[in-house]
């Protein structure tokens, strides 16, 4: 499972032009679901994402999370996250998790974040969709859970 996040000042999804989710200041999150995901990837997501330090303190340094500015959160499914680009020119989805699990997963990862009482808006799954971004910083982190199987480096 990865989850591109980019920290956002307001941020918007649309299909057909109708706007179906809608956030102020928080994290807008791209969810990619991988045929192997399971919930444990899910709640591992959703706990790093809601306790990631990316919002400035008084200092101005990443010392606050989502959770102590009582931010947002939009997320939308992007199975292109999953893309395979190192043979040829064209993105192979292979790795991508079939629609019905992968919306399984999705609702999961949703419903594990709606429980931190932030407020939570999403895409529609499955669906062409329109997303406006004022991303703030520019902040933008790629995190994948199979980080939660790696042991820690020392530097």
């Amino acid at each position: 499972m990865k989850a591109l996040i980019q920290r956002v000042v307001r941020a918007s999804v649309s299909v057909k032009d109708d706007v179906i989710g809608q956030i102020d200041r928080g994290l807008t999150i791209f969810l990619g679901v991988a045929m192997e995901d399971t919930e444990e990837d899910a709640r591992y997501l959703a706990n790093k994402i809601l306790k990631l330090r990316v919002f400035p303190d008084e200092d101005g340094k990443f010392n606050l999370s989502l959770l102590d500015i009582k931010g947002e959160l939009l997320v939308v499914s992007q199975f292109t996250l999953l893309a395979e680009t190192r043979k040829g020119c064209r993105p192979s989805f292979t790795s991508a998790a079939p629609p019905e699990e992968a919306r399984r997963l999705f609702d999961c990862f949703v419903g594990l974040l709606r429980e931190s009482g932030l407020k939570v808006e999403t895409g529609r799954f499955g669906e062409m969709m329109m997303v406006e971004i004022c991303n703030d910083g520019p902040v933008t982190i790629m995190i994948d859970s199979l980080e939660k199987d790696l042991p820690k480096r020392h530097l």
